[in-house]
């Protein structure tokens, strides 16, 4: 290519297509430029200037796509020399590489950019490990709605968390990486006109996502080596999904689709409120679709046999005149009790400090798998203001999140996060990149500890003679094999006895209770 003293061009020389992009853009530059000088310098030369440069511009074209035809039936690869910058998926990219197209503010925007995939069709094809789903349903709240922009708020509260690369210091884990195939599954269709549609459509919504093969194999004890045995009652290995709420009346459907696969389910439930109370008590009932909602969800669970009696704890603080919540009277707290719940109220953390607070939970729920729900009023407004039923008094999102962490270890079967009404946030977005955060801890808690146990094999000989039950445990330890439940309910009077070349376990069964032997 070469110019004359004028600065036009002369005669155009045929780069090689694998110059094209950059080539074209040269000539472009060139006519442009050229053009501009003419018009400040020459006036008179303007009209025969662009005239010439029309001609030259239209060749340019015609020669530009004649080499793009017939460049497509070679086997170079143009996409390379075309594109300005090569496309990154962020954020899981080799560290070597600095350029990306697609940051964290940018893109559809999934919880924690993890990619988007259409969970909820006809054809069960699509394989994870954990999933993530949103349930935008408000109208069971009791005061203030919202909650239904929850699960996009919290998705945008999450777009920075992987901004470093995701690795949990504390937990020194990086879930982003731990070999399981996460999503986020988009929503789940809730109706808002009909609370009894709506409730089903969660339900059914989870358990499609709850009842189909994990992508990961369950593997083997990451000490022993041995094969792990799945948990559910069912024997097959779940995935577990994280539900972004919509108001906690959501919990209901969840524990529904959670009992279809793992029985009666341990709770850990963060909350400032009980949220079991009778519907004559909350809502005072003017229908049957009236007495679920946000406040008696937990109540009918219980009713329903979806929780174990005795072995799920409230985070709650909700003594009379509390500091946390008010109550119709102390009949709630017997209420409370007769569904299971053992409390710890949020004041406690001043004399106990969350090492106490874990130490609690942990004795109450066990090894046993165990459902979390989080309902974003036990953070302090201060932290999270952005919810329907705000108390003050409440947890800061640093005592939460070492609480959570606490829980490593434990058999998390599924989580949810609830209450999230972004419309009542701040500008800086305190609420949502709060609740993305404390999912964070729960997400790594997860990714850490598999759904399974090391396979024991015992034999076991069970006789019923009148008012005793004896078995026969082949175990250094047979009464580890004691647990509460709802399986076996023997004579009142009865007698658990187990008999070992080892030691022996004896205790008396009172007439109220129902227990179980888990093997």
């Amino acid at each position: 290519m070469s110019t004359n003293k004028n600065g036009i061009i002369a005669e155009y020389v045929q780069f090689p297509e694998a110059k094209l992009w950059s080539g074209f853009k040269f000539l472009c530059h060139c006519l442009i430029n050229r053009q501009k000088v003419f018009a400040l310098s020459s006036p008179q030369f303007l009209e025969s200037a662009c005239t010439s440069n029309m001609k030259y511009l239209f060749s340019s074209v015609y020669l530009a796509t004649f080499l793009a035809v017939s460049g497509a039936e070679h086997d170079h690869d143009h996409h390379a020399d075309q594109m300005p910058l090569d496309y990154v998926k962020y954020p899981l990219e080799p560290l070597y590489r600095t350029i990306t197209a697609d940051a964290i503010f940018s893109g559809i925007t999934t919880f924690a950019k993890l990619p988007w995939v259409q969970c909820l069709t006809k054809e069960k094809g699509e394989l994870f490990d954990i999933a993530f789903i949103g349930a935008p349903f408000d109208t069971g709240t009791s005061y203030r709605p919202g909650a239904r922009f929850g699960p996009a708020g919290i998705r945008t509260g999450s777009r920075r968390l992987t901004l470093y690369g995701g690795y949990n210091v504390p937990l020194e884990s990086n879930p982003f990486q731990s070999g399981l195939k996460i999503v986020d599954c988009g929503d789940i269709p809730v109706t808002p006109y009909d609370n009894k549609v709506a409730i089903k459509q969660i339900e059914e919504g989870h358990k499609a996502l709850l009842h189909r093969e994990t992508y990961s194999p369950l593997g083997n004890d990451s000490v022993t080596g041995q094969t792990l045995a799945p948990l559910s009652i069912d024997g097959k290995h779940h995935p577990r999904v994280i539900t972004l709420g919509g108001d906690h009346t959501i919990v209901l459907p969840l524990l529904r689709s959670i009992y279809s696969a793992y029985g009666p389910i341990s709770v850990i439930h963060f909350d400032s409120h009980l949220d079991t109370w009778k519907p004559s008590v909350f809502g005072g009932a003017p229908s049957d679709v009236a007495a679920i909602n946000h406040g008696t969800y937990f109540y009918w669970a219980s009713q329903e046999g979806l929780i174990k009696n005795g072995s799920s704890i409230a985070s709650a603080s909700c003594s009379h005149g509390a500091i946390r919540t008010t109550l119709s009277g102390l009949e709630d707290y017997d209420n409370d009790d007769d569904a299971g719940f053992k409390r710890i109220e949020a004041r406690e953390i001043d004399v106990i400090g969350t090492d106490g607070i874990i130490k609690k939970i942990r004795e109450t729920v066990g090894d046993a798998p165990v459902y979390l729900s989080i309902d974003i009023d036990s953070i302090d407004p201060a932290f999270a203001p952005a919810t329907g039923t705000p108390e003050t008094g409440g947890w800061s999102t640093r005592e939460i999140r070492t609480i959570l962490r606490g829980l490593d270890g434990l058999h998390l079967v599924g989580a949810d996060i609830v209450e999230v009404a972004p419309a009542y946030d701040t500008n800086a977005e305190l609420t949502t990149i709060a609740a993305a955060d404390v999912l964070f801890e729960v997400l790594t808690v997860m990714a850490k500890t598999p759904l399974g146990k090391v396979q024991e094999s015992h034999d076991v000989a069970l006789t019923d003679e009148s008012k005793t039950v004896a078995l026969t445990v082949n175990s250094r330890n047979p009464s580890q094999y004691l647990r509460p439940s709802t399986l076996i309910p023997p004579q009142p009077g009865g007698q658990f006895k187990f008999t070992d070349i080892h030691e022996t376990a004896e205790f008396q069964v009172k007439a109220a209770a129902r227990p179980v032997i888990i093997l």
